[in-house]
């Protein structure tokens, strides 16, 4: 049950969640979550792909009740979700305003009371002076100016007659998080705010995050800007005892407390492990004792022969006990993911682009050499067109001035930034049709070809539902599946770390540090720039 509480002055932001409860189609998406968030709390909640980070947000949120547990509010909110709907023929300015309803509203408030003050009306003092602390608390004669800053920082279109069908998915959500930044609400409820954000909007959302004085609850894979501004992380990954932990001590907190419990765990299962190995083995040799030991020689009497087997039988039976007594309470932990082999032939030149321009996107002529085995990172901020660049590379999108050649039979793996409108089909039936169409066409050998949970992206219980039932992050693992298993020579990734879990991006990381494959990367992220500072760059 979700209680509200109207209260508008920051210093008393407050949130808390007790014990929360919620399955979804049978199976446990959120178990015993607990966390409180107070005036200058930034708590960062963390996970794997599917684990309920969102789900945990829509909860805190109010839009979706949990099946047991209490969520306590005090304070605005403000909200940015993954994914932004357009609204038909709404326009940027229609979507300020929505954003601003709270504001707006303030202020109508404080106009109205203002004539009643004028106007003399009874009880018109005290309605003004609540009326100005309510504007004063949220700045909200400044909230208009405070968006515009953010609309410029961010990058995001400030032209309030464009209609939103005419923007992109980045565009559309900067603006609404410039609206958010800008409001001044007392609680912020932000999932992977920092996707479509470039340098210059990473950093105005770290600076307008960190001089926050409410409470901000924040959903990221990006892990400099946990490193940045989290005080305290809440880690809703699986545990060797099923709940949820939340570490202080910021995100350094949370790496050293979550490697030490992985260590743990992965220790205690190996252990239990080794021990019901152990007994199985000793049941099995009094067992074969019992069938073959417990005779004696030739010539030996009866009666040694009579008394032997009872004790064997009994040792058979205590082992048996023993066995069945030994409970292995630590589950498995998770798989780790498993890069495929990438080979390209040594030497060769995958692929060459001379002086390629595309008008509106790629002004300025642009050359790229790959040969097998070659890394280049396409930096840039929004709108340069490195997705455009890889789009040229992959051959999707026609230069208008320039060439392209690539290697006859080089296999080219493109990775967008966006997944494509999921369907009803489940994941394994989308990864093996991807796959099939590659052996028929005889692009893939079908000794190369790999099933989706060899991987280690997605567990079997996801491979089996439908793509639409996934959250955004397990399809994007799907996407990243079906371009593995595609073995490519040539990687074009455009921010490959959207929507991923820090903990694949790190091992995403290093296997393609060492595959064999041409990787191109195109990307925002910033502990990821930091990761490959080695490669060479392309700035746009």
């Amino acid at each position: 049950m979700s209680t509200v509480i109207a209260l508008p002055a920051r210093a008393r932001a407050h949130l808390n969640a007790t014990d929360l409860h919620l399955s979804r189609g049978g199976q446990p998406v959120l178990t015993g979550v607990d966390l409180t968030v107070s005036p200058g709390d930034r708590l960062g909640v963390v996970g794997e792909n599917g684990r309920g980070k969102t789900t945990l947000l829509q909860v805190l949120a109010g839009t979706l009740a949990p099946d047991s547990g209490s969520v306590h509010r005090a304070g605005t909110l403000g909200v940015a979700d993954q994914e932004m709907p357009i609204g038909g023929d709404r326009t940027v300015g229609e979507l300020i305003d929505l954003e601003l309803a709270q504001v707006r509203a303030v202020l109508r408030a404080f106009e109205s009371a203002t004539l009643a003050l004028v106007e003399e009306r009874p009880g018109a003092e005290q309605a003004y002076a609540d009326a100005l602390a309510a504007a004063e608390s949220i700045s909200a004669w400044d909230a208009d100016r405070r968006v515009d800053i953010s609309l410029a920082a961010l990058g995001a279109v400030d032209d309030r007659t464009r209609p939103l069908a005419e923007l992109s998915v980045g565009q559309r959500y900067r603006i609404r998080l410039a609206c958010l930044l800008g409001a001044g609400h007392d609680l912020l409820l932000l999932d992977e705010p920092t996707n479509h954000l470039d340098a210059g909007g990473l950093d105005h959302l770290t600076a307008r995050l960190r001089e926050h004085q409410g409470g901000v609850v924040l959903v990221s894979h990006d892990r400099a800007l946990l490193a940045d501004i989290v005080t305290a992380v809440l880690d809703l990954d699986p545990t060797s005892d099923g709940r949820p932990r939340t570490y202080g001590g910021g995100y350094a907190g949370y790496r050293e407390g979550h490697r030490a419990e992985r260590e743990r765990w992965e220790s205690e299962y190996r252990d239990q492990q080794s021990e019901r190995q152990r007994l199985a083995q000793d049941l099995s040799a009094a067992q074969n004792r019992l069938s073959t030991g417990w005779r004696p020689e030739k010539g030996t009497g009866k009666h040694t022969r009579a008394t032997r087997a009872p004790a064997l039988v009994r040792a058979v039976h205590r082992r048996q006990e023993e066995l069945q007594a030994h409970v292995v309470d630590v589950p498995k932990p998770p798989s780790r993911f498993q890069m495929p082999r990438l080979d390209a032939p040594q030497g060769a030149t995958l692929l060459r682009a001379d002086e390629v321009m595309v008008h509106g996107r790629i002004p300025s002529p642009r050359s790229v050499l790959l040969r097998a085995g070659d890394r280049l990172v396409v930096t840039g901020p929004n709108g340069c067109g490195k997705s455009s660049l890889l789009a040229v590379l992959a051959g999707t999108l026609a230069p208008d001035t320039g060439t392209v050649q690539r290697k006859r039979g080089a296999r080219v793996g493109v990775l967008a930034q966006e997944s494509p409108p999921p369907s009803r089909r489940r994941a394994f039936e989308v990864y093996d049709a991807a796959m099939g169409r590659l052996v028929s066409s005889g692009e893939l050998d079908e000794a190369e070809r790999l099933g989706l949970t060899q991987l280690g992206l997605l567990p079997s219980g996801a491979a089996h539902r439908p793509v639409s039932e996934l959250s955004v992050g397990q399809q994007r693992r799907l996407d990243l599946a079906v371009l593995l298993g595609a073995r490519p020579h040539l990687l074009l990734l455009d921010e490959p770390t959207n929507h991923l879990s820090m903990a694949l991006v790190e091992e995403l990381t290093q296997a393609l540090a060492a595959t064999g494959a041409a990787v191109v990367l195109a990307t925002h992220d910033r502990q990821l720039l930091r990761d490959t500072a080695t490669w060479p760059r392309l700035h746009l």
